[in-house]
């Protein structure tokens, strides 16, 4: 199971990259074409540029949980390692609140947007709504993983 996380971790990872260097055109049209008559303006560069930085977002926050770097921050001093889990069990807990209500409310916000076209460019919503969903489910996962590893250090018979 781990190495199916594994590879979803690397494949998020590799469609953020992608979505940053796909975001990069239509920003550098829009500069170009606010300050220069070389391109026309077009307005579509506008719309794909906010729904590429919603994915941008999310899916940094996706790769944030996983790797521990999102919803963490470190005001403790360095405490052994049951300590640490405790404490990080704890903050995964809160963490887990907003992933369910990422997933329940996304559900909703998805099924509202599910057949609405974009303005400009007539791209399909669901797509673009799709995206508190699948946060909320992927930070389900992974902190499934980060629970499981840190229940496991816990219980471990090892000295505290």
């Amino acid at each position: 199971m781990k190495r199916i996380i594994g590879f979803y971790h690397q494949l998020l990872t590799w469609l953020m990259v992608g979505t940053v260097a796909v975001l990069i055109v239509p920003v550098t049209l829009q500069i170009i074409s606010r300050y220069t008559a070389l391109i026309p303006s077009w307005i579509w560069t506008e719309e794909l540029s906010r729904f590429l930085f919603i994915w941008m977002v999310m899916l940094g926050a996706m790769i944030g949980v996983r790797e521990s770097t999102h919803f963490e921050v470190d005001v403790w001093p360095d405490l052994k390692p049951k300590a640490t889990a405790l404490l990080r069990i704890v903050s995964n807990v809160f963490v887990l609140v907003f992933a369910l209500v990422f997933v329940w409310w996304g559900f909703e916000f998805l099924r509202f947007g599910w057949n609405q076209n974009s303005e400009l460019a007539e791209l399909p919503m669901g797509f673009i709504f799709a995206a508190w969903p699948v946060a909320g489910l992927t930070w389900l996962l992974f902190l499934g993983e980060s629970l499981l590893d840190n229940f496991r250090i816990l219980t471990s018979k090892s000295a505290a």
